[in-house]
């Protein structure tokens, strides 16, 4: 009983300092830029809100630090990232989504060779690995379809199953001990 109580207050201060960050940060957001960084700058402050601003854009007094923000961390789009969206949108949305499945099988198969290879891993067990190790390096390089419903979907679904093989796993052992007492 006083393990759960415990567990529980834990679980609301975690919730409520996430809560409470969030609201805080969502705060400094909307902060105006200009009179923030210029109070920064009075008082001597270590940190100041120059390293926001992006070279060659005019930021006036209406702006706030979200926006600052917005326009600082917008990425700029590679030679390489250009024209492998160009070649893309000339293929079908079938199609790119088939080379992405092959690409992701790719690097899970490179994956589940190398854990099979050099580990002692049983099959399952490999599998599964490889799966979300595939899944990590398809996110991270390019691919043919620019949303991130399919890098989701990769990383999500062999997530998914390591999760349920653990609970699988944790019930299973739960019922083999009670059914010995």
């Amino acid at each position: 009983m006083k393990k759960s109580i415990s567990q529980s207050i834990l679980l609301i201060l975690l919730a409520s300092f996430c809560i409470i960050g969030f609201l805080l940060v969502k705060h400094i957001l909307q902060l105006p830029f200009g009179q923030t960084n210029d109070a920064l700058h009075k008082k001597g402050s270590a940190i100041t809100l120059d390293l926001l601003i992006p070279s060659g854009t005019y930021i006036d007094d209406t702006m706030t630090i979200g926006e600052v923000v917005k326009i600082r961390t917008k990425k700029e789009t590679s030679f390489y990232e250009t024209l492998l969206k160009s070649i893309a949108d000339l293929i079908p949305a079938r199609y790119r989504y088939v080379a992405d499945f092959i690409v992701f099988l790719f690097w899970a198969f490179l994956f589940m060779t190398f854990f099979r290879v050099f580990t002692f891993m049983g099959y399952g067990r490999a599998l599964r690995g490889s799966l979300l190790l595939g899944g990590l390096v398809y996110f991270f390089m390019p691919d043919f379809s620019p949303e991130k419903i399919d890098d989701t979907v990769f990383i999500g679904i062999p997530l998914s199953i390591i999760i349920l093989r653990a609970y699988i796993s944790r019930r299973k052992k739960k019922r083999d001990r009670v059914d010995v007492i």
